[in-house]
């Protein structure tokens, strides 16, 4: 029997998740999808060519890879319709769970009127109705992807569970679709998606029984996981490597290698606290060259430096051997970087993560900067003072960095 190793966000998501599971996935019998559902993006580049995936697991591009979404992922067929649309010959290779959540449209006009409603209080969601998708899955009032081989049936359960809200509905302002329309659709997404939809827990366990290597890909971050994570503005699953176990039907046994995801410096989209944001010309120069564009919103992603307070909490929620340093190559030109190492709260200096990051400022480090990492492909070709900060970020959070990104190509990656 063998274990899945697994790939999990240590900042508040866009670490670079999708081109380290990308690259390691061709190593890989089977690649999983966990949790979270179209409001996460993966970019991948390869050969200088742009892959955005929000549902199909990032395995997709290795033609030998089976590909698996988890019973925890809420799916909207649409948006999966359409992203399976970029690739070839998916039967057989891609596989949905029969207890995946389904994300309908209504789900997403329910989570817009409330974050409009909250005005200045919003949290700044993705509006794709993750929130209330999962909503509808905890209060036992969800539907699943299995129901969709029977579309007639599903949509007079739909109906009965939206006219059993249609009170709070009328005051959000949000318009129910009408029968027809809505069997219609369901029809739809059950002629492009029935091939797909399988028992993927017991497949998974046929997978590791049989001895095949296996790759668990989440989405989001760890600091973003609904109860650990920046609450209330996080997302609506958990994001941890615990997260995983429910989010395919495994155990805490069946886990081998824990790779934590981590950007050099560090990004959040939307609201919430940011301890190390730089509003300055520092972050403005991390969000140009770095990208920073959310794959899935298009949204600026705010910018700053290392926090290695947080980090260090969420390697240890998720029990990480190792680091994936991304985007290293970002820093390049800088006169000095900075880690943010300590908080100062209530007049004390911590090195702990407290439950609210609402008043803490963060206590900072500054190291010389390098020339250029971009492209390097061995550690010893990284400059010296690159190298200095990446050994500084193993010390400050206890875990060793195992692979350094300097540039999106997949190949464009040391393996320590």
């Amino acid at each position: 029997m063998s274990k899945a190793d697994l790939i999990v966000g240590i900042q508040w998501g866009d670490e670079g998740k999708g081109k380290i599971v990308d690259r390691l996935a061709q190593e890989y019998d089977v690649v999983c999808r966990s949790q979270g559902g179209h409001n996460a993006g993966h970019t991948i580049w390869v050969d200088g060519v742009r892959y955005a995936l929000h549902l199909v697991p990032s395995g997709v591009l290795n033609p030998k890879a089976c590909n698996i979404i988890g019973n925890g992922v809420v799916l909207n067929p649409a948006s999966l319709i359409e992203e399976m649309r970029q690739f070839q010959h998916l039967e057989g290779r891609l596989f949905i769970s029969d207890k995946a959540h389904l994300n309908l449209p209504y789900h997403a006009y329910i989570d817009q009127a409330k974050e409009r409603l909250k005005g200045e209080k919003a949290i700044g969601t993705t509006g794709k109705g993750i929130g209330p998708a999962y909503a509808d899955k905890i209060s036992r009032t969800g539907h699943r992807v299995g129901e969709l081989l029977t579309p007639a049936l599903l949509c007079e359960s739909i109906m009965e569970t939206l006219a059993s809200q249609q009170a709070i509905l009328d005051a959000l302002g949000v318009s129910l679709p009408s029968k027809e329309a809505l069997l219609e659709e369901l029809e739809g997404y059950k002629k492009a998606l029935a091939p797909f939809v399988a028992n993927t827990t017991q497949m998974v366990w046929d997978a590791l029984d049989a001895g095949k290597s296996m790759l668990l890909e989440g989405a989001q971050g760890t600091l973003l996981d609904i109860d650990h994570g920046t609450y209330p503005f996080v997302t609506s699953s958990n994001t941890v490597s615990a997260g995983a176990c429910t989010g395919l039907g495994l155990n805490p046994k069946d886990i081998g290698t824990v790779t934590g995801i981590v950007k050099a410096y560090t990004t959040r989209v939307g609201h919430g606290p940011f301890p190390t944001e730089d509003t300055e010309e520092a972050g403005k120069t991390m969000a140009d060259v770095g990208k920073e564009v959310g794959t899935t919103t298009g949204r600026r992603r705010r910018c700053g430096w290392f926090d290695a307070v947080s980090v260090r909490y969420a390697s240890r929620l998720n029990g990480c051997d190792q680091f994936a340093l991304m985007k290293l190559d970002v820093l390049d030109g800088f006169e000095t970087v900075k880690i943010c190492y300590a908080y100062m709260l209530d007049g004390k200096m911590i090195e702990t993560m407290p439950s609210s990051l609402e008043n803490v400022t963060p206590v900072y480090e500054e190291m010389e900067g390098w020339g250029k990492v971009a492209g390097v492909r061995t550690f010893d070709a990284l400059p010296e003072n690159a190298k200095r900060y990446i050994r500084r970020i193993e010390a400050l959070c206890g875990t060793k960095v195992g692979i350094i990104s300097t540039s999106p190509d997949r190949n464009d990656t040391i393996l320590l």
